[in-house]
């Protein structure tokens, strides 16, 4: 692709796993690298890293908790105080806990960090996206989000109390957030149609990294034995979809291995994609431009 030493890349979750060598990649790239991270040791030897990588790039580290709106918001500021354009957004921050934790908001974490918070931080910075559109070829700005399998294996999620709150469980309530990342995925690709702006939602399967240690001992008993793939292995498809041409040809895809799966069926319902908009604004506390 054209002109990559003059893009800019904001990779979240990029403090360790598969976030962390994406940013490493995109960065190896000559791409300017805007990453964020939660814990701060990590993600001050994650800047490192990533920094060493680069061939001839800027490398930005900003610190922030995506289950926090406060942040989101902060971090959207902070991007736009470093760049006045976006060309590839990947959305790969999120997690799992082992019980029903509220933040200091009062919304499930769970949920909030791995949906809310990432669909704060993309409404905020659709400005800087549509500016790098404005002068790139058509599908070569992309916004990503990194799902899971897990969203296909539950039945649906209740629009009514979509944190799970009324019957929480914790395994439950990281599906319903990886579900949450394909129905985001789909309506905003019906918003952004015409602008040029690209998104994707990939899963890379069950990774060796540290997610499943935050894990529920249920979970951990359940995918102690499923086959995983390297870090690298796992950040492949979200490289490919940020940087290959294939990818731009198309949008509201959900991939894995580079190649197209068949997401949970809610997601091809129109109404249930404006209703979990609307109930998405809700719980941020803000609306957004139609």
């Amino acid at each position: 692709m054209e002109a990559v030493r003059q893009r800019v890349a904001v990779v979240t979750g990029a403090s360790s796993g598969i976030g962390k060598v994406a940013a490493t990649a995109l960065a190896a790239q000559g791409r300017h690298v805007i990453a964020t991270g939660r814990d701060p040791e990590r993600t001050a030897a994650a800047a490192t890293e990533i920094r060493a990588a680069s061939q001839g790039g800027r490398v930005d580290m900003l610190r922030g908790d995506l289950s926090l709106m406060a942040d989101a918001e902060r971090l959207a500021q902070e991007i736009a105080a470093l760049t006045d354009r976006v060309d590839v957004l990947l959305n790969n921050a999120g997690g799992i806990t082992d019980r029903l934790v509220m933040t200091s908001e009062g919304l499930e974490a769970n949920f909030a960090g791995n949906h809310l918070g990432p669909f704060l931080l993309t409404n905020r910075l659709l400005p800087l996206l549509k500016s790098a559109a404005a002068d790139a070829p058509a599908g070569s700005v992309r916004i990503i989000q990194t799902s899971s399998e897990a969203h296909e294996m539950i039945p649906g999620l209740n629009l009514d109390d979509m944190q799970g709150l009324g019957h929480y469980d914790a395994g439950f309530a990281y599906s319903a957030g990886k579900l949450a990342n394909m129905l985001f995925t789909k309506a905003l690709a019906a918003r952004l149609a015409g602008t040029g702006i690209v998104t994707h939602a990939m899963t890379p399967g069950p990774t060796a990294s540290l997610f499943f240690t935050y894990a529920s001992q249920q979970v951990q008993e359940y995918t102690k034995d499923l086959p995983k793939v390297t870090e690298e292995q796992g950040a492949d498809t979200l490289i490919w979809l940020a940087t290959a041409e294939e990818p731009g040809q198309s949008t509201g895809g959900y991939w894995k291995e580079r190649q197209p799966r068949t997401p949970h069926a809610l997601v091809e319902d129109a109404a249930v994609l404006e209703r979990f908009w609307v109930e998405s604004e809700k719980l941020v506390g803000v609306g957004f431009p139609r």
